[in-house]
């Protein structure tokens, strides 16, 4: 199966849906303003939260914590690396490999693809393409790339600011 995330250009905080192939949609996620260190929640069609991912803050390095339907699953570390970044997936024993800036990588267990992260170029706003062979996945999948998208995002605004 294959989900899509188009983000909002122009968006005071993280707010966008992700659509499945007949581009339904399929998850909503909202970013919450004003709190120490990022929180994201993804909700079904329902309503219903099924994704809560939290930064820890106060870490030399990022750190999420990724709760899918209350239960944590998931540490997501960012390495301490030189000159590529590595994400360490701590709890479900997966493996991130790949170009994160291209935004082109996949995650792998135990030697299977548990999902293919690409990015759809000249596109209005950001465009993933989140391809998950196996739909039991899907939820931990989804949740370990938006944690990931997360960590980036924070690393391109803090270059930003320090080019100002």
């Amino acid at each position: 199966m294959k989900l899509y995330i188009k983000q909002k250009v122009f968006s005071f905080n993280d707010k966008f849906t992700v659509k499945d192939e007949t581009g339904t949609d399929r998850y909503f996620v909202e970013g919450e303003i004003f709190t120490l260190g990022k929180k994201l929640h993804v909700y079904d069609v329902n309503h219903t939260e099924r994704i809560f991912l939290q930064q820890k803050v106060w870490t030399f390095l990022p750190r999420f914590f990724v709760f899918v339907d209350g239960l944590q699953v998931a540490e997501i570390v960012k390495e301490f690396t030189f000159l590529k970044p590595v994400y360490s997936i701590l709890g479900l024993d997966w493996e991130v490999i790949g170009n994160f800036w291209a935004h082109d990588y996949e995650i792998i267990n135990q030697g299977h693809v548990v999902v293919n992260i690409k990015k759809e170029w000249l596109t209005w706003g950001d465009t993933y393409v989140l391809d998950i062979p196996d739909q039991r996945d899907e939820l931990n999948a989804l949740a370990v790339v938006l944690a990931i998208d997360a960590v980036m995002s924070q690393q391109r605004a803090a270059a930003n600011s320090s080019t100002r």
